[in-house]
């Protein structure tokens, strides 16, 4: 199974956090939500995903 994660959104909600850094890359609980994605992606059979990048990118 393959996979698409959008992530080239402002992150605007989550400033001051986003200043200076993708919301993919903001951590919750010691790990970035782009890695808590991949584990729950790959978690239920995904096999390849493709991340769609655009702000800070």
């Amino acid at each position: 199974m393959k996979a698409m994660i959008f992530a080239a959104g402002l992150g605007t909600r989550l400033r001051p956090i986003t200043e200076n850094k993708p919301k993919a890359l903001v951590e919750v609980g010691g790990k970035t939500l782009l890695e808590i994605t991949i584990r729950r992606l790959k978690y239920f059979g995904v096999r390849e995903a493709v991340v769609n990048i655009h702000h800070f990118g």
